[in-house]
């Protein structure tokens, strides 16, 4: 059974001047952070935290920047190094760790292998699922596995393509809190990112609700922007070299947007890694679809 909205109390700590809200359960288990990704928040965890939290976990739920409850940037970076940063000084400087656990998918988990590599140490063990994998096209390549250049041309990625290229034309088109939630909906429905039937009309209500907002949801564009060059980055990624922290790696089929070639491409790119190991039943939220799956696991990949 899900949560209810309510069913965590909702943290705030104050990050280089901007307000990261965040779930915390568990606490004084092992530190396991959770980041999310696009068109998500924090809510997409719901069915993650309470297990997590019984198993022994210290549950760590942030919203990014510019996302959910969290404030938009006054730097106006929405960047991967700088969502890595924030999610370094959450759990490191408030929260006052000094290792911790990751899992996560899409944004989030570029988020989590840049956070890793960023601060040697501090990240000890990571879960990465239908995620963005490092950029490391001759390796994939001398491994027999086909690199795709240009993915533009594929009609599934108009969103991302639009997103990047005319965030501000898209935006004015959202003009309403209903457009804009209808515009979310479509992520957990027809485009099928998810397996049929993971979904309910209410489990749609509740991702789309924080995305009305105008501010917040043209703030989730930003991410796509900086992956085209349509934004400048002011850090570069950790995302151009094989990734030696040890790794779960777990792909959800059902996904029509991360497609199949990240099984083989994930052997490649990280060196001490369990898996890929493919999760029936789920697509691109696979934290949701299959929440059974992801917490069993997580609890053995991270016994100590």
């Amino acid at each position: 059974m899900t949560p209810a909205a309510d069913a965590f109390p909702v943290h705030r700590a104050e990050i280089g001047g901007i307000g990261i809200t965040y779930l915390r359960e568990g606490i004084g288990g092992y530190p396991l952070l959770l980041l999310h990704g696009y068109p998500e928040t924090k809510r997409i965890w719901w069915r993650n935290v309470r297990p997590l939290a019984d198993a022994g976990f210290e549950v760590i739920v942030p919203d990014l920047r510019g996302f959910g409850d969290s404030d938009l940037a006054v730097d106006d970076r929405y960047d991967v190094a700088a969502h890595a940063r924030d999610a370094y000084a959450l759990v490191h400087d408030v929260l006052g760790h000094a290792h911790c656990a990751t899992a996560s998918g899409d944004l989030g988990g570029v988020v989590a292998q840049d956070l890793g590599l960023r601060f040697p140490g501090f990240v000890e063990r990571q879960c990465l699922f239908n995620t963005v994998l490092p950029y490391i096209a001759k390796e994939y390549e001398a491994a027999g596995i086909p690199v795709e250049r240009d993915r533009s041309k594929h009609p599934e990625m108009d969103y991302f393509m639009r997103q990047a290229t005319d965030a501000d034309g898209l935006a004015a088109e959202l003009d309403t809190p209903e457009r804009r939630r209808a515009y979310i909906a479509d992520f957990y429905g027809h485009r099928f990112w998810a397996a049929p039937g993971t979904f309910s009309r209410d489990d749609v209500a509740f991702m789309t609700e924080p995305f009305a907002d105008g501010a917040k949801l043209r703030a989730s564009f930003a991410n796509y922007e900086y992956a085209t060059g349509n934004r400048i980055a002011p850090e570069m990624v950790h995302l151009f070299e094989k990734n030696p922290i040890p790794t779960l790696v777990l792909y959800g089929p059902e996904d029509h947007v991360v497609t199949g070639d990240f099984v083989p491409r994930s052997e490649v790119a990280f060196t001490e890694r369990v898996g890929p190991l493919i999760v029936p039943g789920a697509g691109h939220f696979l934290q949701w679809e299959r929440a059974d799956i992801l917490n069993q696991a997580l609890k053995y990949f991270l016994r100590r």
